[in-house]
């Protein structure tokens, strides 16, 4: 096979791709180069963030909650304990409904009031933070921002709103619902949603700051 003018030889073991099917065939020594598939994009024109740009930012937001929900729990909690009673005060009682009532029915109510509490915090952070620019802690850490899937329109409360509750509300008593939704990214075509994003009608893309 002779090269082209001012090429050298190629290298031992080298065979040049094969003529694309369609194609009509190139003069000697002339080969068609093999071009990446441009990479997915929003409705917008904008690059879709990956599961694992999306994964690390949700990760990044997943400590951040907890922390400050660890912040507030721990003297919550110390000053539930230091309320019940001593449970020596129970030793010659019969009726175990009394002590049920005095010192687990408190835990049970602190339980219970401690769930609203981390839904009313996510609920703060995934729609009131989130809403205005789009992005959380870790979604700015990791450069990608949630949009709408229609170009042009503006990322509304109400589209935040339908994504904490189908990832944060139904995700958290509904079996198996949270690894569903993150994971339906990995085989939805052709924007990558997750079916927070479906139900809220958004995407999430790459963004330089």
């Amino acid at each position: 096979m002779t090269q082209p003018p001012g090429y050298g030889p190629p290298p031992p073991g080298y065979y040049p791709p094969a003529v694309p099917p369609g194609y009509p065939p190139l003069p000697p020594g002339y080969f068609y180069q093999p071009m990446r598939p441009p990479p997915p994009m929003s409705p917008g024109g904008l690059p879709l963030a990956d599961f694992g740009t999306r994964l690390a930012a949700y990760v990044i937001d997943l400590v951040i909650l907890g922390a400050v929900s660890l912040v507030l729990a721990v003297p919550a909690l110390f000053l539930v304990f230091r309320s019940l009673p001593d449970l020596d005060t129970y030793a010659n009682d019969a009726t175990p409904n009394r002590m049920f009532a005095d010192f687990f029915g408190p835990l049970l109510i602190f339980e219970a009031a401690w769930i609203v509490v981390v839904m009313a915090l996510y609920y703060l952070y995934a729609v009131e933070y989130m809403h205005r620019s789009g992005q959380t802690i870790g979604k700015k850490a990791l450069k990608i921002r949630i949009i709408p899937l229609e170009p042009g329109a503006r990322l509304t409360r109400g589209m935040a709103a339908k994504r904490y509750l189908i990832e944060h509300v139904c995700g958290a008593f509904v079996p198996f619902l949270r690894e569903l939704d993150g994971l339906w990214q990995l085989w939805d075509k052709p924007y990558q949603q997750a079916l927070h994003d479906k139900v809220a009608g958004t995407v999430v893309v790459k963004v330089s700051a």
